[in-house]
C-alpha cells in the first residue's frame, strides 16, 4: 500500500480540522448554552448511576463513543458538567460503544455522522451572520459540532487503510505462540491500530477479519479488543489539547478508567475469556466459526466494559483524585464551575445560605486576583506575554458574568422555600453583594481595555503618571483586600466598616487632586492630551471600583446586622 509524504500532510490538516471543530464547538456551547443546559445535564447527571445511563443513551444514539468523549470533554472545557460527572458519562459511553461492535458483527452497518456535516452548515452559515448574539452562538456550535465530525470522518479517510489492507498485519501470525507475551503484545498491537485508524469500531472489523481467516484466536483477538479500549482513548484526548485543566483531566480519566480495566481483566484473562465462550456456545450453539469467533469478541467487547463499570463506578472520586495528581491545576488556568454550589438544593435554606455565602466570598477573591492580573498588565511589555495575560483577565471577566448569574439563580431558588422574615432580607443583602461584585469585575476588564488602548499607541506614560497610576492601585488594592477579609469574617467588627470608609474618602481626595493637576500638566505640555485621557481612565476606574467595594461592605454590614437581629 502506497502511502505518501502528501496523504501524510493530508492527515496533519484532518487533525486540524478535528481541533478546530472542537474549539469552536466548546466556545458556541459556552456562549449559548451556559445557563440552560448545564442545568440539563446536571439533572441527567445527578449521581454515578444516572451518569452512566446518559453516557450509554448517547453513545447508543451516535454510535460512536468518540463522540461521545469529545462532547464530554468539549462540556467540561464549557464548564457544563463537572470532572465527576463526565467521568460516570465516559463509563456510559464504554457500554454504548459495544452496541457498535454487536451491529458490526450482524449487520456489518455504522451510521456515519459525518454525512450530516455538511447540510449542518447550510443550516448554520445564516446563523452566524445573524444580529442576535444567541443565533450567533448557535451558528458557532454547529460550524464546531460540523467540522469536528468532519474532521474525524477526514483522519478516517486520510489515515493508511489498515480495514482494507488486512494482509499487511499477516505477519502477526509469527507472534502468537508465547502465550502470556503474545496476550500482553496484541494488546499493544490493538491500542497503536485503534490510535492509527481513529475508531474502536474499525479495528474491531480488522480483529474480526483476522480471526475469521485464522490468523489469531479468539484469545488474542480478546486481547486486541482490550488493546482497542485504550487507544479508542486518543480521540479525546487530542480534543482536549484545545481545552482547559478539568477538560484534559476528563480526557485522562478515559484514559486510567481503561487502563485499569484493561489490567484487572488481563490477572484473570484465561477464565473470562473462557467463560464468554461457554456463555455464547451455551446460547447460539455450534455454527459457522467465523459467525461464532464474531459474536464471541463483540460478547467478551460488551462483558469486559458492563463488568468494568460495575467494579469501577464504586472508584469514581479515586480516579478523579488520580487525573488531578497526574495534571495539577494551573495558576493560570480559572475553572467557571462553582465551588461550594451544585446542582440540587440544600436540605434547609439557612445551610444553602451559608453555602452561597461561602461562594460570595470565592467570587470576591477571584475578582481582587482580577485586580492584580490588571497592575501586571500595566507593566507588562512584550507582545506575547501582553495578550496572553488580556486573554486571560477577559476569561475572568466570563467567569465573574456567570458566577453572578449562577449564585443569583440559586439564591432565588432558596427564597422560593419557607423563610424566615430574616432569611429573605439577608437574601436581598447577598444578591446586591453579587452585583457589586461583578461591577468591580467589570471595571476590571475596563482597566485593561484601557492599557490596551494606551499600549495601541506606541506612546506611554511618563515617570510622574506612573507614580500616581501605582498609588492610587496600592490604595484600590487595600480596599479589595479589606472588602475580601471582611467577606471571610461573617462576624464583623465596627472598626472594620470605617476601615473602608477611609481608604474610600482618600481615593476619592486623590482622584480630584489628579483631575485638577492633569489639566496644568497637559496645558504645560508634560504629556499630550490622548495620553492625558488614558491617565484619567485608569484613574477615574479605580474611584468607581472603590464605590462598588464600599457598596459591597455596606451590604455585608446589613447581612450581619439582620443576623444579629440588630
Amino acid at each position: 500500500m502506497d502511502y505518501s509524504f502528501y496523504d501524510f500532510l493530508k492527515l496533519l490538516g484532518s487533525l486540524a480540522l478535528f481541533l478546530y471543530g472542537m474549539k469552536i464547538m466548546s466556545e458556541g456551547l459556552q456562549k449559548f448554552a451556559g445557563d440552560r443546559l448545564r442545568r440539563i445535564l446536571t439533572a441527567m447527571t445527578t449521581n454515578r448511576v444516572t451518569g452512566v445511563l446518559t453516557g450509554m443513551l448517547i453513545t447508543a444514539l451516535i454510535q460512536s463513543s468518540s463522540a461521545t468523549t469529545v462532547m464530554v470533554v468539549s462540556f467540561v472545557n464549557a464548564g457544563l458538567l463537572s470532572l465527576t460527572q463526565s467521568i460516570g458519562v465516559i463509563m456510559g459511553a464504554n457500554i454504548g460503544t459495544t452496541v457498535t461492535a454487536w451491529i458490526i458483527s450482524a449487520l456489518g452497518f455504522k451510521v456515519d455522522i459525518a454525512a450530516f456535516a455538511l447540510p449542518l452548515l447550510a443550516f448554520a452559515i445564516p446563523l452566524i451572520f445573524s444580529q442576535k448574539s444567541q443565533r450567533k452562538s448557535i451558528g458557532e456550535f454547529l460550524f464546531g459540532f460540523s467540522f469536528l465530525f468532519m474532521g474525524l470522518a477526514q483522519l478516517k479517510s486520510n489515515a493508511p487503510d489498515l480495514e482494507a489492507n488486512p494482509d499487511m498485519l499477516a505477519f502477526v501470525q509469527s507472534y502468537t505462540d508465547m502465550g502470556v507475551f503474545s496476550i500482553l503484545l496484541f494488546v499493544v498491537i490493538g491500542t497503536v491500530l485503534t490510535m492509527i485508524v481513529q475508531a474502536s469500531a474499525a479495528t474491531m472489523a480488522i480483529t474480526l477479519i483476522m480471526c475469521a481467516n485464522g490468523w489469531i484466536s479468539f484469545d488474542l483477538g480478546a486481547a486486541l479488543v482490550l488493546g482497542e479500549n485504550i487507544g479508542t482513548t486518543i480521540t479525546a484526548n487530542l480534543a482536549a489539547l484545545t481545552g482547559n485543566t478539568q477538560a484534559r483531566r476528563a480526557a485522562l480519566a478515559h484514559l486510567v478508567f481503561n487502563v485499569f480495566g484493561v489490567i484487572w481483566v488481563l490477572c484473570l484473562f484465561k477464565p473470562f475469556t473462557e467463560g464468554v465462550s461457554w456463555l455464547i456456545d451455551t446460547l447460539f450453539g455450534t455454527q459457522d466459526p467465523a459467525v461464532a469467533v464474531s459474536f464471541k469478541l463483540s460478547a467478551f467487547h460488551t462483558c469486559f466494559n458492563v463488568c468494568n463499570v460495575l467494579i469501577m463506578i464504586w472508584l469514581v472520586k479515586f480516579i478523579e483524585r488520580t487525573v488531578c495528581a497526574i495534571i495539577p491545576q494551573k495558576e493560570t488556568d480559572e475553572e467557571y464551575r462553582l465551588r461550594y454550589i451544585t446542582g440540587g438544593m440544600l436540605s434547609t435554606a439557612e445551610l444553602s445560605i451559608v453555602q452561597a455565602q461561602k461562594e460570595i466570598h470565592l467570587f470576591a477573591e477571584r475578582t481582587h486576583r482580577m485586580f492584580n492580573l490588571v497592575r501586571n498588565l500595566l507593566h507588562t511589555e512584550k507582545d506575547d506575554d501582553f495578550n496572553r495575560l488580556f486573554s486571560r483577565i477577559e476569561k475572568y471577566e466570563n467567569i465573574s458574568d456567570s458566577m453572578e448569574l449562577e449564585i443569583g439563580n440559586y439564591l432565588n431558588q432558596v427564597s422560593e422555600g419557607r423563610l424566615s422574615s430574616e432569611s429573605k432580607i439577608q437574601i436581598r443583602s447577598m444578591l446586591r453583594e453579587i452585583t457589586e461584585i461583578e461591577s468591580i469585575g467589570d471595571s476590571c476588564y475596563n482597566l485593561a481595555r484601557t492599557i490596551n488602548r494606551k499600549r495601541q499607541t506606541n506612546l506611554d506614560f511618563i515617570e510622574k503618571q506612573y507614580d500616581h497610576i501605582h498609588f492610587m492601585m496600592k490604595l484600590t488594592d487595600d480596599a479589595l483586600a479589606q472588602m475580601v477579609g471582611i467577606l471571610e469574617n461573617p462576624e464583623h467588627q465596627p472598626g472594620d466598616i470605617n476601615k473602608t470608609y477611609n481608604i474610600e474618602h482618600e481615593i476619592n481626595n486623590y482622584r480630584n487632586q489628579l483631575k485638577n493637576q492633569n489639566i496644568l500638566d497637559v496645558n504645560n505640555k508634560e504629556y499630550d492630551y490622548q495620553m492625558g485621557v488614558h491617565y484619567m481612565d485608569i484613574i477615574g476606574e479605580c474611584e468607581k471600583l472603590g464605590d462598588y467595594v464600599v457598596n459591597v461592605v455596606e451590604a455585608s454590614f446589613d447581612l450581619t446586622k439582620e443576623k444579629k437581629g440588630l
